[in-house]
């Protein structure tokens, strides 16, 4: 049997679990592949009543008037700045929750946390960011009134940029850690029990099972999770900056899906945001790489 038909048996072998992927391919093609057209958009002066084809043709002139733009490197800088920090805070803490977890024996506590972490997973954006600026509101929130009960004064959490950067990073942790462990938790019960077994025997502690049994098991979990958040390092979800921030400190939280708005959609310069968004995703695609890169030839393990 040649390799070819060995492929096509087992293509029709598995022909329900390919149409199963048949929606997962259509969401991308729709939702991912056919809007990259619009990246066109970069390098025309577009005019809506006139369509990307009928826009008159400008070249790479949004870039540069991007590159020109001091506005521009502060949205950068603040992007970079957030994920960087997201990635030494919010990355590590659904795989020291997983590890957590995976150590307690008590089945019924430990589905009990599993629950209730989970849960803010599920509320939105909209719902959490009120919760925490009623919560942190300096004149009637539950934080200010503790603190005045004890003889101290008002802050004002959500207009000081050291604060709110502080409450954007925890927020972020709060809502997303439990969702983030089901992947770890997912990769910590595919290690071989007997692994563990040999290493009792051995005479291994529960801190030598977890060094030397436990981290390597799921190192290259752990590993394609962090290279997909490097290749995210300049992206940053509309919702959480915008409902979060305010006039006060856009020093900070000013992003770059948040300035593709303002300048998009508020000032009507498609174009010039085209172009923001078309250098975001190719930054991203270059880090994605590099990081790629960079793990293929120290761990001899990456994405591709």
């Amino acid at each position: 049997m040649t390799l070819a038909q060995a492929r096509r048996r087992k293509v029709i072998r598995d022909r329900h679990l390919y149409l199963l992927l048949l929606p997962v391919f259509a969401y991308y093609i729709v939702f991912h592949f056919v809007p990259m057209y619009g990246a066109v958009m970069a390098f025309t002066d577009y005019n809506i009543f006139a369509g990307i084809r009928g826009s008159d043709w400008v070249g790479f002139n949004n870039f540069r008037i991007m590159f020109r733009n001091d506005e521009f490197f502060i949205v950068l800088r603040n992007t970079v700045m957030l994920n960087v920090i997201s990635l030494l805070v919010a990355f590590p803490a659904p795989l020291i929750l997983a590890l957590l977890l995976n150590e307690v024996r008590n089945k019924k506590f430990r589905r009990a946390v599993q629950g209730i972490v989970y849960l803010p997973h599920f509320l939105s954006w909209v719902v959490v960011s009120g919760l925490i600026i009623t919560v942190l509101s300096p004149s009637s929130g539950l934080v200010n009134n503790i603190i005045r009960l004890f003889g101290g004064e008002s802050i004002y959490f959500m207009t000081d940029s050291v604060w709110w950067v502080a409450i954007y990073q925890l927020s972020g942790v709060w809502k997303e850690v439990g969702w983030g462990t089901i992947i770890f938790l997912a990769a910590l019960s595919a290690v071989d029990p007997n692994l563990y077994d040999a290493a009792m025997i051995d005479g291994a502690s529960r801190w030598d099972r977890l060094k030397h049994v436990t981290i390597p098991g799921i190192t290259p979990m752990i590993l394609v999770v962090f290279l997909l958040s490097v290749g995210n390092v300049m992206s940053i979800s509309f919702d959480r900056p915008f409902l979060l921030g305010n006039p006060m400190v856009l020093d900070v939280a000013d992003v770059i899906s948040t300035y593709v708005y303002r300048v998009g959609l508020l000032n009507v310069d498609y174009s010039y945001a085209a172009a923001v968004g078309l250098f975001q995703s190719v930054v991203n695609f270059v880090f994605l790489l590099t990081a790629n890169w960079l793990s293929n030839r120290i761990k001899g393990e990456g994405l591709f």
